[in-house]
């Protein structure tokens, strides 16, 4: 049997070699592995180095992006490209450890669709990224994503018809981690401790991360747009009751008064006015993005795939 290792890569070229190098020393319970790491449109060294890599080492090969596509593209072109009979999904930064393959593959034989790794700890993060990760699962969930694990990323084992099912999808914004618990596949979880990265700078950077949040919540529940309705009643039902104290306060003689509610209530209105706005132009963004049919990612070339 078969097991594709799934490697997004984004100007890795500090840590690369030694992800290859951990990878390769991994026990994989008798399956014949394939690493596939696809190179995002890196601007340092990472894509020579991964084919000095792949010209060493036949089981490494190279999905290279024309340009820079993003985290969740990389990971849908490696699912893509995969051949094996059961794939596993890991970032190159090593916070995420290979030596948690061989348990995920144990699972996966006891008849699991998805072993996903759940973070029990998470060393060397700031406490601005504990919280924002912390608070991001549990606003997903109160907005109707509580199907999606709590906690989790990418790093996870997926067998041959979780992947066939992700290749058949067609919508361009995708959340995989959310795609794949909304199908309903059998899952597990295995805890365990991310470490620090082994070298390098994090490249998931605050606006990335707002993007791949939106995306969740965006694909998975239309919430925002009924509470955007909730709020616009609210504002109404405040704008009425101001609008009786203005006038008691100018039938008390003290016009300044009514002037001042008058101005605030236009404020508070015109905000909520525009956060409606603003989640409704989300959902036209995501509806505009796949009318448009641009493919998720352009390839560039590959390395060491059969043509």
């Amino acid at each position: 049997m078969k097991l594709s290792i799934i490697v997004p890569c984004f100007n890795e070229q500090e840590v690369i070699r030694e992800t290859h190098k951990r990878l390769v020393q991994v026990d994989y319970m008798g399956m014949e592995p394939e690493i596939i790491y696809v190179n995002d449109g890196s601007r340092d060294n990472t894509l020579s180095i991964l084919k000095e890599i792949a010209g060493e080492d036949g089981r490494a090969k190279v999905v290279s992006f024309q340009k820079n596509f993003g985290h969740q593209p990389a990971v849908s072109a490696g699912i893509k490209y995969a051949s094996g009979d059961a794939l596993v999904v890991i970032d190159a930064d090593l916070q995420d450890p290979p030596d948690l393959i061989p348990k995920m593959i144990e699972k996966w034989r006891e008849g699991y669709d998805i072993v996903y790794g759940k973070r029990a700890k998470r060393k060397g993060e700031s406490i601005f990224k504990l919280i924002t990760a912390w608070g991001y699962y549990r606003v997903l969930g109160f907005l109707g994503g509580d199907f999606i694990p709590k906690d989790t990323g990418d790093f996870r084992l997926i067998d041959r018809k979780v992947a066939d099912f992700l290749n058949s999808l067609s919508e361009r914004n995708r959340f995989l981690r959310g795609l794949t618990a909304w199908a309903g596949f059998r899952s597990i979880p295995v805890e365990y401790v991310r470490d620090e990265r082994f070298a390098g700078e994090t490249k998931y950077t605050l606006k990335k991360m707002l993007r791949l949040a939106e995306d969740g919540i965006t694909s998975f529940s239309d919430k925002p747009l009924k509470l955007s309705f909730g709020i616009g009643a609210l504002a109404g039902v405040l704008g009425f009751l101001y609008m009786i104290a203005s006038i008691v306060i100018w039938v008390m003689g003290n016009p300044l008064g009514s002037l001042h509610f008058v101005l605030s209530l236009l404020s508070i209105l015109m905000a909520l006015l525009f956060v409606c706005i603003g989640v409704v132009g989300l959902y036209l963004s995501r509806i505009y993005d796949e009318a448009k049919g641009r493919p998720y990612y352009i390839i560039g070339e590959t390395v060491n795939f059969e043509d």
